[in-house]
Order: structure tokens, then sequence, then C-alpha cells
């Protein structure tokens, strides 16, 4: 049984709290008081409200129901993140980024042509990878590459937060948003792939639009040498058979997607031991 809070006064309660809290998320470099705090906060007080209701309505364990089920849900959302950012973090540390800048800056390429290279890349890393990952990965690129030419990082910078959000809603691993509805059966995986031409679009309107502004030249060749540390391509296999691991147990298993990230955690902290093995042993030859 549910109680109707909709014209409640707890209901228009639990909505000013949560403005409030969103409020002084917002303005976390004014306040600088970290967002996470207004909004654990809020989501307590809102559901000490709700419990209260429940439990004067003679249904005291409903509210405690709910509450371990959004939890449920909760973790798994992020120990899911978790996961995908481990092996961004793991790639990123292997040279594997620092890598794509070098190779982009030594073939050459003009700002326009940067800018769609890392147009598309942003978008089809972010169907895989976290959309805000992506674009905080991608705009470190960005700036290392155009750091003496404001216009092309703006440009292009805005260009990467388009194309990782449009990205993003053609796949379950993109978003937020479509990580839930995934994990709760709304819509099947392949479903996702329907809204893939709008999605192109979506992307593909506004950079054409900002092509036009682009600067011209190309940005400074730089001698830099960042070549992939050992195990830096192997990372990334292993984090492509955890998305396999992950659809194919969600699809023929039924099992939350949690539960292939997870195996797939387990694939890269097996893999990380083996490189510490292997370059100690490396070091200690040297000595």
């Amino acid at each position: 049984h549910l109680l109707n809070l909709t014209d409640h006064w707890v209901g228009y309660l639990s909505i000013f709290i949560f403005t409030l809290a969103y409020m002084l998320a917002m303005t976390e470099e004014v306040t600088e008081l970290n967002k996470s705090k207004p909004m654990v906060l809020a989501a307590s007080l809102i559901w000490a409200f709700i419990a209260g209701i429940y439990v004067h309505g003679g249904m005291r364990e409903e509210a405690g129901h709910a509450f371990r089920a959004a939890l449920i849900g909760y973790a798994e959302l992020f120990l899911f993140i978790m996961v995908s950012m481990a092996y961004l973090n793991a790639m990123e540390n292997r040279g594997v980024f620092d890598n794509l800048r070098v190779w982009l800056l030594s073939k050459g390429f003009s700002y326009r042509k940067l800018f769609w290279i890392t147009g598309f890349m942003s978008f089809f890393m972010s169907s895989v990878c976290n959309n805000l990952t992506t674009a905080l990965l991608m705009g470190a690129v960005i700036m290392a590459m155009g750091k003496n030419n404001r216009n092309f990082v703006t440009l292009a910078g805005v260009n990467v937060v388009v194309a990782t959000n449009a990205g993003g809603s053609f796949s379950p691993f993109g978003d937020i948003t479509t990580l839930m509805v995934w994990q709760a059966h709304k819509v099947e995986f392949f479903e996702f792939f329907r809204i893939f031409v709008p999605s192109v679009v979506n992307f593909l309107v506004p950079a054409a639009i900002m092509h036009f502004a682009l600067p011209a030249g190309r940005p400074q060749v730089r001698a830099d040498d960042a070549d992939v540390k050992f195990g830096g391509w192997t990372i990334c296999a292993l984090f492509a058979l955890t998305i396999a691991i992950t659809v194919g147990s969600k699809q023929f298993l039924r099992m939350p997607p949690v539960f292939g990230m997870m195996a797939g955690l387990a694939l890269l902290k097996a893999y990380a031991w083996w490189i510490a093995r292997v370059e100690a042993r490396r070091e200690a030859a040297l000595l």
C-alpha cells in the first residue's frame, strides 16, 4: 500500500528542500561547500519526513523497504561508474591519453581538423564511458593541444561537451539516466540504438555552425614523447571485454549490469598486480 503525497504538505516540503539543496550545489564555487553535503542532507530530511507520515498512517515498514530499494539502485549505479572510472584512470596512468595527444600533434592537423577529430572521438567514447569522464579527459587533451589559442580551446571544448552528451544518449553506458533505465529493465540494450541518428544530428548541427568560427592555422608541433607504458593497450582490451561481459550477462543471464562491471574490476585488479610484479622485476634487474 502507498500513500499519495502529491498534494500533501510533505510533498511540497520535499520539493522545497530538494530545490534549496540543488541551489546550494550549483553555488559550490561561491559557498565553497561541497555539493554532496547539501544533497545528502536534503535526501535524509526528505526520507525522514516521508517515513514519519507513513508511520503515522500505520504503515511502519513501507518507507524502510522503499529506502532500501532506492539504496540498492544507487549502490549499483555507484559501483558501475566506479569501475568505469577505474579503467579510465588506469589508461591515463599508463599514458594512453598522453599518447593520443602527442599523436594528434605529430600529424600536423589544423585547428579545424582537430576540432572534428576530437568531436567524433568524444561522441563515440561517451557511448562506452561515462560522458562526464569523457568530457574531462578530452577537455584536457584539447587544453594541451591548443593552450596558445583561446578561441580554439573554447569552441573545441563546447564541441566536446555537446558531442559527449549526444553520444552518451544512444548507449546505456553513456549517461546516468540511460544507465538507470537500462538497469531498471525499462529499455533493452539494442533499443537504445534507435536514437543513433538523432544523436548524430544533435552533434553535427552545432559542430557545423561552430566550424566557421574556428581559427585558421595549426598548433605548434612539439617534440614530446609519450609512449604508452607496459600494459596500457591490454587494459584497453580488458575494458572492452568488461563491456562485453556486462552486456552479455544482462542480456542472457538477466543479471544486473553491475555484475559484469565488478567482474571486469577483478580482471583489472589482477592485471594491475601482474604489471606491478613485472615492473618490480625490471627495476631489480637494472640495479
